[in-house]
């Protein structure tokens, strides 16, 4: 019993008994995920979500998408919530696979410049246009022109290189990632000594304003948020999905030049530095396709690209 303010006896017994029936019809599997999601965006500054998003990196990954009835991106598998990555793609060819595409003969091939083209009743990778000669490519190019190229051995490469692949990968998403690092984790700096749509994550190094725009996992997500893109330095799985839900998105030249230079290069994708940035991938995604043993050895083919 409480009294209020004229003095009245009031009983919040039934208050109580309201509250209990509430509690007690939210004890299916939704409940349990509310209470598990860890994150807390109240923090403006982003303090709390960097916390918030190294405890997600501690959650297993959905083996199956029901398990998310509700689609806000959580389930509940083994008495326990996990992560629903899901991985939507207008273009089939950019689901998770195994599968290494040939490189077009031909830049004719792709006639909407998203960097794919159609030759011998399959999908290919169309490279950039000073690959091209009179005849068809090899895939092992010539390292491009005024850059420096070459390969070392890295202890344990081989392994990463199989679990890129068995995360979904292709010898695309490798090239990125060996020029981007040596071993090609994410043992770089937080967020690449970058804050806001600058940071970087994942063995990519994606940044956080085309994961937020093109990721179904981020979208929606504010710029002060980006700590939350720390997730994916976990996981492996949900790092290939989202780099190749935005290659999806902006289509491949788009892609590389806002993943060379974030906004300006989405805005300006035509400069020197993203074509040289971008012939250095297609070299190296070269060099890997060329050998079976490549994507399971232990060298790293490098090319020497500025850090912007």
């Amino acid at each position: 019993m409480i009294s209020n303010s004229r003095g009245i006896a009031v009983s919040l017994l039934p208050v109580f008994l309201i509250m209990a029936g509430l509690i007690n019809s939210c004890s299916d599997s939704d409940s349990q995920l509310m209470t598990s999601i860890p994150f807390d965006q109240s923090d403006s500054e982003g303090t709390t979500q960097a916390s918030a998003s190294r405890a997600v990196a501690d959650y297993p990954t959905c083996a199956r998408s029901s398990s998310d009835p509700d689609g806000d991106g959580w389930g509940w598998e083994n008495n326990q919530s996990c992560l629903v990555i899901t991985v939507f793609s207008p273009d089939p060819i950019l689901t998770p696979s195994t599968t290494t595409f040939p490189t077009c003969a031909s830049a004719s091939s792709d006639p909407d410049g998203d960097g794919w083209g159609w030759e011998n009743n399959q999908s290919c990778l169309v490279a950039p246009s000073s690959t091209f000669g009179s005849g068809t490519p090899t895939a092992a190019t010539a390292c491009p022109s005024g850059a420096t190229c070459g390969s070392s051995s890295v202890s344990g490469l081989g392994s990463r290189k199989q679990q890129i692949l068995n995360a979904g990968g292709t010898t695309l998403d490798i090239a990125v990632a060996m020029l981007e690092s040596d071993n090609m984790t994410t043992d770089y700096a937080y967020g690449d000594y970058k804050t806001d749509d600058s940071a970087n994550f994942g063995i990519l190094k994606q940044n956080w304003g085309m994961l937020r725009t093109a990721c179904s996992y981020f979208q929606g997500q504010a710029h002060h948020q980006w700590n939350n893109g720390a997730v994916i330095n976990n996981n492996l799985n949900a790092d290939i999905a989202c780099a190749q839900q935005s290659q999806a998105y902006y289509g491949l030249n788009r892609w590389f030049a806002g993943h060379r230079n974030g906004a300006t290069g989405l805005a300006n994708p035509n400069t020197a530095d993203i074509k040289a940035y971008r012939d250095a991938i297609f070299w190296i995604k070269g060099q890997i396709d060329s050998n079976p043993a490549n994507l399971s050895n232990n060298i790293r083919f490098w090319v020497q690209v500025p850090a912007i």
